[in-house]
């Protein structure tokens, strides 16, 4: 990655063009470039820590989970919480033999480490990520066929490492809704709403992956300066929409000249924060900016955004989402599961993936810590105000600092909900 130079006194030149030759572009055929990560691995310290690690190799699982899902629905909203999907992954993956291990490895980018206890170190990201100061709460679970014998040898790391055990149906679909709704309400305290959809019939295999994530900005956002304001849905139509102001707002930007796009990051509370990604012209089509999207490229312009003083917009955001990302995983290398995988590790029985299920909720107030900057927090000085303003389709990044993880990502079209 080049160095930050200014454009104008206004603020940050962000090229990632170098950044790009060495993740690789991914192509429609092929959403998960093999060589993604591994330069950055070698050079920069950060990667070499075995949590960080992991939690790049998933990102990058997670970056390709939402181009594909992204690709399916282009005029609608996405949102995403990759991580639950990954995790529910990675736990099927201890009852795997070699072929169809391989095969969820390389989904997840675990090929490109060499940890000899992935499973373990799983464990400690999960505890550092769903800590209580991030506010974010994840959960995952395998769901089996009715009467199915499962081997304890799989059960037992499954508890160990993911903190979770199979759930067998009990054929009653009725009764299989309510229980899988009662654990989902255990697991997201409530936040997430009870599911009317029943368990479908013929399941051999269901993964579940449910998150959710209610930010606090290290600065509060003034509530009195909330307002309606256009979004702009494109470049004909508008909608009003709650948007909150701060005109002294600190953040963290740079203008990536290559993707046409304006580049902000928010401090949320617990060492998280938030990346938007905002084109210079108002449009929908965000795919120039999805597939520059890697767990390297995110770490590089961590590093990169200078810290500025901005007239800052955003709208109020409450999103949910329930819904399938089955044939998002199909186009993704993972057909196998679905057709022929041996699972002969967790039963005798021959056993297929059948459906992946992901519920998600997200939103962000004006709820923050403080009325005031960190101390720490010296802006550039400019020569004239910054304006950033989210009134246009943009694109955002929840990512935990201390690991780099990707917690939730999400294409708003319109912020009025998915």
């Amino acid at each position: 990655m080049q160095a930050l130079v200014l454009l104008l006194w206004t603020g940050a030149l962000l090229a990632h063009s170098s950044c790009q030759d060495s993740a690789g572009s991914p192509q429609e055929d092929a959403p998960a470039p093999d060589t993604t990560g591994v330069p950055m691995e070698e050079e920069d310290p950060f990667f070499k820590v075995p949590v960080n690690k992991l939690a790049a190799a998933i990102s990058n699982f997670g970056y390709d989970l939402y181009r594909v899902r992204s690709g399916l629905s282009p005029a609608a909203n996405v949102l995403l919480s990759p991580l639950s999907v990954a995790t529910a992954l990675s736990a099927l993956s201890l009852g795997a033999e070699q072929r169809t291990e391989s095969t969820i490895h390389r989904a997840l980018y675990y090929d490109l480490i060499s940890n000899p206890d992935i499973h373990g170190t799983y464990k400690e990201l999960l505890a550092a990520v769903t800590a209580p100061e991030k506010n974010f709460k994840s959960a995952s679970r395998i769901i089996f066929e009715r009467k199915l014998r499962i081997k304890s040898s799989f059960v037992t790391p499954l508890e160990k490492s993911y903190g979770t055990r199979p759930r067998i149906l009990t054929g009653n679909p009725r009764l299989d809704l309510q229980e899988v709704n009662n654990w989902v309400q255990a697991q997201m305290k409530g936040k997430i709403a009870r599911s009317t959809q029943e368990i479908p019939s013929g399941v051999s295999i269901l993964l579940l992956g449910v998150a959710h994530f209610k930010g606090q900005w290290v600065t509060k956002f003034d509530s009195r300066k909330t307002s309606l304001q256009d979004f702009h849905l494109d470049e004909e139509r508008t909608v009003r929409v709650p948007m909150m102001s701060d005109p002294k707002a600190i953040l963290r930007y740079g203008l990536d000249s290559d993707l046409n796009c304006k580049i902000a990051q928010l401090p949320l509370t617990g060492s998280m924060s938030i990346i938007f990604f905002l084109p210079l012209k108002v449009t929908q089509n965000l795919t120039i900016i999805e597939e520059s999207l890697t767990s390297e490229f995110i770490h590089d312009i961590d590093r990169e955004l200078k810290t500025i003083q901005a007239v800052l917009t955003i709208p109020k955001l409450k999103l949910s989402y329930e819904g399938e990302v089955t044939k998002s995983l199909q186009e993704m290398k993972l057909q196998s599961l679905f057709d022929s995988p041996d699972f002969s590790k967790i039963t005798g029985k021959p056993i297929k993936l059948t459906q992946v299920e992901h519920r998600s909720g997200f939103e962000w107030n004006e709820d923050g810590a403080g009325t005031t900057p960190s101390p720490g927090l010296q802006p550039a000085r400019l020569t004239f105000p910054l304006d950033y303003h989210l009134n246009q389709p943009f694109i955002f990044v929840l990512r935990d600092t201390d690991t780099g993880a990707l917690l939730f990502i999400g294409k708003i079209l319109d912020p009025r909900g998915i």
